[in-house]
């Protein structure tokens, strides 16, 4: 029976001292948050009328930036309601997306399903907010 209890004693022993958690936090690679306005007349539709498309420049969307970083990129479908979306997602049956270029991000409304149904023009001001993930690529 002691040697049972010894067994498991040592065991346990090694078991629990053979575990470190670490935590390691780069305080040199911060993240930021940038909010902007989308104003009504950004958006304009394409030549077939299926997609509207607003282009926001963006100068900290530098080489390295583009290169490095991530991003997460959120849209206030309403103003009035405190909350934002990040995108791609559906809203009122249209489909919010966007494409990351150097110097600016391209935003997309298009609608979902049927393709006789155009997007609706914002007819607010939306609130975009980006946020940029620093990283390094390896």
């Amino acid at each position: 029976m002691r040697k049972i209890l010894l067994l498991l004693l040592c065991t346990a022993a090694l078991g629990l001292s053979s575990c470190k958690k670490e935590v390691i936090v780069d305080p040199g690679l911060p993240n930021e948050t940038i909010e902007k306005i989308i104003r009504p007349a950004a958006w304009i539709p394409n030549s077939n009328r299926t997609t509207l498309t607003a282009t926001i420049p963006f100068s900290e969307l530098d080489e390295e930036t583009f290169l490095n970083d991530g991003l997460i990129v959120s849209l206030y479908t309403d103003n009035a309601i405190p909350e934002y979306s990040a995108m791609p997602f559906v809203f009122g049956g249209e489909t919010y997306s966007y494409t990351v270029k150097r110097g600016f991000i391209i935003i997309d409304i298009q609608t979902t399903g049927d393709p006789s149904i155009l997007p609706n023009p914002p007819i607010r001001d939306m609130g975009l907010r980006v946020t940029f993930v620093t990283s390094t690529l390896r």
